[in-house]
């Protein structure tokens, strides 16, 4: 694992200029490998986020994620992803981002340092017994500090995803989910290994926690939304692999069934 936090230069990287491209990309690739090892190490206090978070859900709670930039970009893009892929309701898991939707498509980087921004984003979504994860790969980013604060003023379980477990974000949450990573490629640019990291951690809490409360079937999408074509396909691959019926058959099932897998199966 990398030692040093995402904001110090990378010795292995004073030259990358002057590398011809494949060395380039050989010198990212390497720093990607190291990610997958860090992600490892904070498994167990993933873990315990991850049955924090069901407890919250399985009691009426919600998830919020609340970022700025680049981390703010990844929690919003993991929350969107739950209806589609879990049938959940999209109040149950919500992005927030420093600096309002505009931000997802253009950087709003002064919005990262607007502490009562944090304080009051975070108060208009969250209430007692929700599960709030703030997202900072340096840990430093007072817009994502105050709002975990503020979310354990009102009730809510605070989880801080930090690259630097030493971080002021660390200090406010309950539950520290620290993935170092070290030095980036690009000094300080916090959208690469970070937030790589950042975005395998995304994946397993909400993943693991769907599991756990029973919104898949094994490895299967039960509740999927079948919006599309393609995951009309997926939805009578599921039903046909769980029931042995034949293609027509499946989908005449799932039509009937409003297109609910988990209705067609049962």
């Amino acid at each position: 694992m990398s030692g040093g936090t995402t904001e110090e230069r990378n010795p292995r990287a004073r030259g990358l200029a002057g590398l011809p491209t494949e060395e380039l990309l050989r010198l990212m690739n390497d720093e990607d490998a190291l990610v997958a090892g860090a992600v490892r190490a904070a498994l167990p206090r993933i873990a315990d986020a991850v049955d924090m978070i069901v407890e919250r859900l399985a009691a009426g709670g919600r998830l919020r994620y609340i970022g700025a930039g680049t981390s703010g970009r990844l929690g919003v893009l993991d929350a969107s992803e739950a209806p589609p892929t879990f049938g959940v309701d999209a109040e149950l898991v919500r992005g927030v981002i420093a600096g309002g939707e505009a931000a997802l498509r253009r950087a709003s980087e002064g919005a990262e340092d607007d502490a009562a921004a944090g304080e009051r984003d975070i108060g208009t979504v969250t209430r007692e017994g929700d599960a709030v994860v703030g997202i900072s790969a340096s840990g430093r980013a007072a817009y994502v500090i105050a709002a975990l604060r503020e979310a354990r003023r009102l009730g809510a379980s605070a989880i801080a995803l930090t690259c630097d477990p030493a971080s002021a974000l660390a200090q406010a949450a309950e539950i520290v989910l620290a993935v170092p990573v070290g030095p980036e490629v690009i000094a300080g640019s916090s959208r690469l290994k970070a937030g790589t990291a950042t975005k395998l951690v995304l994946n397993m809490l909400s993943t693991a926690a769907m599991v756990r409360l029973g919104r898949t079937r094994g490895d299967l999408m039960v509740d999927l939304h079948a919006g599309s074509a393609k995951l009309r396909e997926r939805a009578i691959a599921i039903v046909r692999a769980e029931t042995g019926l034949d293609e027509a058959s499946a989908r005449a099932r799932l039509e009937a069934a409003g297109w609910s897998v988990r209705e067609a199966i049962d």
